[in-house]
């Protein structure tokens, strides 16, 4: 049992009492999940498990090594499509509640959460049930942070789609909230059901410095500007928190933009005539008075610009909650730490996905990018990316070597057995009170740019290119995509880069230094030798362009606000084309 040099206090290795200590609190969670899952319309019928359950049917159920041993032996790993055929009994035109019940998991869910649906492909949703009420207040689970000033936290509880199921009597039915899981959870910690959100609109949630009526705005634009609207009227915020960094710098941006109607509207205790609002308008205009001292303090400030504005706004600010780690928000870090400035502390959230939730952050670390894998809403095993075995073999957490590569693949408590997400973590080492991993996340596993000749360049590695050139070259980088550039042969990776203020007078360089870093991939260089890729291409779009983008997202798709983000690589044409036509200069 050794200790890394990476300035915490992980291990490096497992010793045998705490590889052992590790084995069997994983063993243990796994049984939580499997036992009572095994018995859903799920693990009963799906063909992915028949042998997992012809296995248990034939041997004793109650041993529960031999019930362990027959999931590691029989379980494959899985993706979406095993489950999409039991998900859609929740969308058929009469969904009976004896249909889906005991569907993946026992009982009925809560809510059904969506996706982000960031890379463009057809959404996927999955049963999300009810927490046990003492888990609620769990890290791992969102909520609403708690401080003793106000919480800046913009919170959408929109939904995608209400469904309805009729109840085994033939006369009720109940409601089925389909939304993010973030909404979900906080509507399931709330017991908010969808009957009564009408009755909620004049409701202000203590702590909270945004009313709850704004969490219903569906319009992207209006829904941050009513949020910078009471936020800046608020100089008690001491918590900021945005599901990612790179949406607090699109709220920035409204906040610039918008910054003398906002701050004439502090003072005169106005809402400010804006599209959408025709439904909250009135109980929001109830809880807005006007307040000329906040606006002489605000108009003094200015707009968002100096280093340390955001503290300078809120004098209590202390700590910022937000995605900052990954390739997605790389982009995002400079601006959104020059505007905290360095007296505000910064964080991420926890680690998973709709699917799951898998870590918290890890404060003897680095708490923007060290993750903590807790069994708490599932079990994370793992394949080695970088395995030539050929077929890959699941590890478990004690299997793992610091240093190593691996994609999760979670067991979770809402029905899930195995299932891969597409994710790739690094093992930074182990906690050294229980063993558990503690991980950074890297990028995604399919998240190269395939083109005509399938280049290997990671997200990582394609966002890393970018972002070093922008901070030499071009200037301060706003957002990034990449498309493919078919305008010559071979394709190759187009970048369509946003930025903030003045281009760099070499700005004309950064292509060249994007393809030097791109060229420390063996692969890339080898596809460029052989004549299957050519240099990258920069070319910048006009300001406001992605803010745009997140705002149609959200509209057109009816998405909720807290999930749209910018993919890496873009693959949709209609953005694609989108995109080009905003296009001001190729470097």
């Amino acid at each position: 049992m050794s200790r890394p040099d990476t300035g915490t206090d992980l291990l490096n290795s497992l010793s045998p009492e705490l590889s052992q200590r590790l084995k069997e609190l994983m063993d243990q969670a796994l049984l939580g999940f499997i036992r009572p899952n095994s018995t859903s319309q799920f693990a009963q019928h799906a063909p992915v498990l028949a042998r997992f359950c012809e296995t248990i049917a034939h041997s004793d159920s109650k041993d529960d090594i031999q019930f362990l041993r027959s999931f590691r032996e029989f379980i494959p790993t899985t993706d979406y499509e095993p489950y999409r055929p039991y998900i859609a009994k929740f969308f058929a035109t009469h969904c009976n509640e004896s249909d889906v019940k005991n569907l993946l998991a026992p009982g009925l869910p809560y809510f059904i959460g969506i996706s982000s649906m960031t890379s463009g492909k057809s959404v996927k949703t999955f049963p999300i049930y009810m927490l046990a009420p003492h888990m609620f207040h769990h890290p791992l689970y969102p909520s609403i942070p708690h401080s003793e000033g106000n919480a800046l936290s913009p919170s959408s509880l929109g939904l995608w789609q209400v469904l309805k199921m009729y109840c085994e009597d033939g006369q009720s039915s109940k409601m089925l909230s389909v939304c993010s899981a973030t909404a979900g959870y906080q509507r399931m910690k709330l017991n908010w059901d969808v009957e009564h959100d009408m009755d909620r609109l004049g409701l202000w949630v203590p702590g909270q410095t945004i009313p709850h009526a704004i969490s219903l705005v569906k319009s992207y634009r209006t829904f941050f500007i009513m949020s910078a609207l009471f936020a800046l009227a608020d100089r008690r915020v001491t918590i900021i928190r945005f599901l990612f960094a790179s949406v607090f710098v699109n709220f920035l941006q409204y906040i610039e933009d918008e910054w003398t109607v906002l701050i004439d509207c502090i003072e005169k205790g106005i809402i400010p005539d804006i599209d959408n609002l025709d439904h909250v308008r009135e109980p929001l205009e109830k809880h807005f008075t006007p307040n000329p001292l906040r606006a002489a303090e605000l108009r003094e400030i200015g707009p968002p610009g100096v280093q340390g504005w955001a503290a300078r706004v809120w004098p209590d600010l202390e700590k910022f909650i937000g995605v900052t780690g990954g390739p997605a928000q790389a982009a995002s870090i400079p601006k959104v730490t020059h505007i905290l400035g360095p007296s505000v502390a910064m964080q991420a959230p926890c680690y998973g996905s709709t699917e799951c939730h898998i870590a918290i952050p890890y404060f003897n670390g680095d708490p923007n990018t060290d993750f903590k894998v807790i069994p708490v809403d599932g079990v994370t095993e793992y394949l080695d990316v970088h395995s030539n075995e050929p077929s890959e073999r699941v590890l478990s957490a004690w299997e793992l070597v610091t240093g190593g590569h691996y994609e999760p693949v979670l067991t979770t408590r809402n029905g899930l057995w195995r299932y891969r997400i597409g994710d790739v973590v690094a093992v930074k080492g182990f906690a050294p009170d229980d063993g558990l991993p503690v991980i950074n996340y890297l990028h995604r596993r399919d998240g190269s740019l395939g083109l005509e000749y399938g280049s290997v360049c990671t997200e990582s590695e394609l966002t890393n290119a970018i972002v070093s050139a922008s901070k030499r070259w071009i200037g301060q980088i706003v957002d990034f995509t990449i498309v493919a550039d078919d305008r010559d042969a071979p394709i190759t990776h187009g970048y369509l880069v946003e930025i903030e203020g003045e281009i760099g007078k070499d700005a004309k360089m950064a292509p060249q230094q994007t393809y030097d870093d791109l060229l420390k991939n063996s692969s890339f260089a080898l596809d460029f030798l052989q004549g299957r890729a050519r240099s990258p291409t920069i070319r910048l779009v006009e300001r406001g362009t992605f803010r745009e983008y997140r705002r149609q997202k959200c509209d057109k798709a009816n998405i909720s606000i807290a999930q749209v983000k910018i993919p890496i690589v873009l693959s949709d044409a209609t953005f694609k084309e989108w995109l080009l036509q905003r296009v001001i200069m190729e470097l």
